[in-house]
This record gives structure tokens, sequence and C-alpha cells, in this order.
């Protein structure tokens, strides 16, 4: 063999061994394990944690309303160990929860759900009243109403009522949880109170706070309500970071952020005093159809009931990083094999290179679509993506091929329909600028489906409808920079959809202008005198 034919096999698996490395590299990069020092050890309990108790499979909204005794009996005996106390939000199938608590050791801030309906709060304040009666040495206080100002279904008058109803029926300390902020709109409400429950959540914020200067943003507030509501007490009940999700801003949810934020914050809480509450003991998935993505991942631990890394222990973002990396090389292999060897240097050099990076774009968006997805629609429209994306692999990596034999039928057939690919893949991007643009505060970026088709389509530009073409990439186009308005120029994740669809907008009016200069220069064909015959 000569060196001339020996050069493109060395440039192959040269390439093949960087993209291995390259692939290694991300996917242990976004796992790495991080050592961060513990909050909660079997020596050292933590004050108190909200409790919900739902499976996974279950929501508040399930017709019928059923819980599971044998559930929230597993999930007191867990906490237990690492905390004091729990937090809870409704009275409604929890009748039993300072029985429970009891026998496990907890103690309960025990709480009753206030909305709009008047006849559905009385029954939830009976029951508040009747177990507190019953278990006063369980149930700690009492907590009339969760952020329900917030949700503007009764006025600080109608509420400071209920206060003071529930205050003259109960031995506990009677408070109200809210917002911090709602606390200042409605001075009525204070003066009903025993002490105030106030909710710090920066990644909420209306100006969202990132980890970095998260703790002094909390500090700051109850540095400031301790002396606005003095001698009264200010108990943080609910505070933590969401360990999934989109980012806003400087704020971006991860599994070590939200160990940085929950570990920091307890040493701070127990330095100065404070009386504190972590939200959440175990991740609602049910919360993600109405909050997004990130309203399903809040908890301590997941909605398995496994430990995530919060409380103690080194903490990963990706604890399960080898099987994507196992996925995506899978990805890359399929890829290789189906372009099957080349003779050209360029090709040998760049055909393992993309086949990695479209396997990692693959996966990335395979655990993306795993965390975000909602219901059976965003699921479709994942495994639509997933598809989508396969099949510009596939075109691409043929397209580096020698197409010879089943090969090069298979690219041709590929490539008769290469603008039917190009379109969907700038419909997708369109209908996610849309989304991004006009209701983005829910939604997360889907940026790793547009970088393979965005930059092959732009590298090698196909011909496709123009109108159609023409509006997608003014859809795309457009839309980049109130998105990155509405984002905030301190958004990484905004940037970086912003440059995706930059490039997806390239790849489109690229193939709008070869499909203009063909349709001006192409000759016309001949008709077949034969066929004319006949």
């Amino acid at each position: 063999m000569s060196a001339t034919s020996r050069s493109p096999v060395v440039l192959y698996l040269f390439s093949c061994l960087i993209g291995l490395i390259v692939m290694c590299g991300y996917w242990y990069g976004l796992g790495r394990p991080v050592v961060l020092p513990d909050a909660a050890t079997p020596t050292h309990k933590l004050q108190c944690a909200s409790y919900t108790p739902f499976d996974k499979d279950q929501s508040p909204f399930d017709q019928p309303f059923t819980l599971r005794p044998a559930r929230m009996d597993a999930d007191l005996a867990l906490l237990a160990t690492r905390f004091e106390c729990i937090r809870t939000y409704s009275m409604t199938g929890l009748e039993a929860i300072p029985e429970i608590a009891r026998r496990h050791g907890l103690k309960v801030m025990l709480g009753a759900w206030v909305n709009a309906n008047p006849v559905d709060t009385a029954k939830e304040i009976a029951a508040l009243i009747k177990a507190a009666n019953e278990a006063p040495d369980v149930v700690t206080s009492v907590i009339v109403g969760n952020e329900t100002l917030l949700r503007k279904e009764v006025t600080g008058a109608q509420l400071a009522r209920l206060i003071g109803q529930v205050k003259a029926q109960v031995k506990q300390p009677v408070t109200y949880a809210d917002v911090w902020e709602y606390w200042l709109q409605y001075p009525e409400v204070a003066p009903a109170v025993d002490f105030l429950t106030i909710h710090l959540l920066p990644y909420w914020e209306d100006d969202p706070t990132g980890i970095d200067d998260a703790l002094a943003h909390v500090a700051q507030i109850r540095q400031v309500f301790g002396h606005t509501f003095a001698p009264k007490d200010i108990v943080i009940g609910e505070t933590g970071w969401p360990s999934e999700g989109r980012q806003r801003e400087t704020a971006l949810p991860s599994r070590v952020n939200e160990a940085r934020f929950i570990r920091s914050f307890v040493a701070m809480a127990e330095q100065n005093g404070w009386h504190y509450n972590l939200i959440e003991a175990f991740d609602q998935p049910w919360k993600r159809e109405a909050e997004g993505a990130v309203g399903g991942y809040w908890g301590l631990f997941d909605a398995d009931r496994q430990e995530k890394g919060v409380l103690a222990g080194p903490v990963s973002n990706l604890p399960y990083w080898p099987h994507w990396l196992a996925t995506s090389g899978a990805i890359s292999l399929l890829a290789l094999s189906i372009a099957g060897p080349t003779a050209q240097a360029r090709q040998a050099l760049v055909l393992p290179l993309m086949a990695a990076f479209g396997g990692c774009c693959i996966a990335t968006w395979g655990e993306l679509a795993r965390v975000n997805s909602r219901f059976v629609g965003e699921y479709i429209w994942a495994a639509a993506l997933v598809g989508l994306n396969l099949v510009v692999l596939v075109h691409a990596a043929l397209s580096l091929s020698e197409r010879t034999g089943w090969r090069g039928r298979a690219f041709n057939a590929l490539e008769r329909r290469a603008g039917w690919w190009l379109s969907a893949a700038g419909f997708a991007a369109a209908v996610m600028m849309l989304a991004m643009v006009f209701d983005p505060r829910y939604r997360s970026f889907a940026t790793p489906t547009l970088w393979l088709p965005a930059l092959f389509y732009l590298f090698r530009p196909v011909r496709a409808p123009c109108r159609e073409i023409a509006l997608l990439a003014s859809i795309v186009g457009i839309g980049i920079v109130p998105q990155l308005f509405r984002e905030g120029l301190s958004n990484p994740q905004a940037w970086a959809w912003a440059a995706a669809s930059a490039v997806m907008t390239l790849a489109l009016w690229r193939s709008l202008r070869v499909t203009r200069t063909v349709a001006v220069t192409e000759t016309p064909l001949l008709p077949d005198p034969e066929r004319s015959a006949g």
C-alpha cells in the first residue's frame, strides 16, 4: 500500500481518536463530581423541609384525589434521618400527617390551603384547627394559607380575619406564608400573625439573581425584615434552588448550583440563628406542567426518593453521564458505519469529527427532552426533532462517503428530499423562536437540535421552496434580537440559542440564493420525442 493510500486511513483513525477524546471530555465535563462542605450528616439534622406526598405519577389535580399512606410513612421515615421538622401546605388527604410524624420523631409546621372558594377554605381551616389541637406535641405552628395574596384569591383584610379565627382556637403560633414582597404590599397582615413566614427564591425573582449573588440577596432581605417587623420573628418559609430547567438571566439551574445554594444557606442561617424551611423534600414532576421543567426539580431528593447529592457528599450535574457518552458514541458509530471508508483525505478527517459532533448534539437533546418534556405533545415534538437530526446526520455522513452501491442510492434518495429536511429544520427553528419571543418564561432552550442541520446546510446549501424558506429565515432571524432582549444579555443559554439561530438563518438564506440562482440559470429540459409521440 502506497503512502498516498495510507494517508486517508491515518487521518481517519486520528480523527476518530480526536472525536472520542472530545466526546469523553464533553460528557465528563457535564457530569464531573464536585466536592462541597456537607450540610446534613447523620449527627447534624437540618431544621425543616417542605413536604408534599405525591408520587411521580400523581398530582393534586387528580380525580379522584387519593394519597398513599404507605408512601407518606416511607417519606417521613426518610426525612427524619435528615430533618427535625416538615412543612405541609394543605389538610386535604394529609389528616394523618401529625400521627405519622410523631411515629418518626418529626415536628410539623402544619398548613391549610386558602383559596377563593370559601367552602373549600372553611374545610381546610376546620381540619387545621382539629389536627393542631389533637397533636400539640407534634404541631409546632400553623400556617393559614400559602401565597394566597400572590394569587390574588383573597384580600389582606379577609386573610387577617381568617388568621384571627384560627388564633382564637389553637395554642400554637399562627402565621401566613408568602413571597417577601407581598408582606410589604399588604401591611395589614403582619399585625395578625405571631411570626412572619417569608419566601426567598432568588431564581424566581422578577430580577433573577445568579448563584454567586443569591445568598447575599437572601441575607439582605432577611436583615431588612428583621428590622422592619421587630420584635416578631422572621421564618424563611421557602428557599432553595432548582436542579434542572432553563436559565433566567444569570440564574442557572443545576444540581451543583442547588447543592452550593443549600449548603451555603444552611451554614449562613445557623451562624445567624435564623429559622428556616427548605423547598422542597422531593422533586414534584406534576409542577412541570404549570411552571415548565424547572418547576419539577426543586427537591432535595428526586421523585424516586433517591439522593441528588444536594445535602452531602460529592454532587454531579449529570450523574449518569456514562450512559449519554455511550449513546452519543453509538450514534457516531452508526453514522460512520453508514458512510463507510473514504479515499479522500479531507473527508477522512472531517467525517469522524462530524459524526462525534452529531452524536453529542442528539444525545444532549435526548437528556434535555427527558428533563423538559411535560406532556404527550412535547414528547412527540422531542422525538420528531431526534428523528430529523438523525436523518440530517445520515445525509451528512453519506455526503462525505464514496457513495458506491447502496450508499449512492441512499444518498440520492436523501439528496432529492434535502429541501424537505432543510424546511423541516427551519420550521422547527421558527416555531421555537416564536415561542421564545412571545411565551418564554416556562420554556427551555432547544439549542442542540439546531446546530447539526444549521451547520450542515450552511456549508452545503440545497434547493428548497423559495417562499417558505424566505419566510422561515425571516422569522428565525428577526426573532434573535427580541429574544435576547427578553432574556437579558447576561444569559449564556440565550446567547447560545441566538448563535444557533443565526447560523440557521444563514443556512436558510444560502439555500434560498442557490435555489434562485439555479432557477434563473437552469436551461429547461427538451421534451422526450418518444414520450411525446406516445
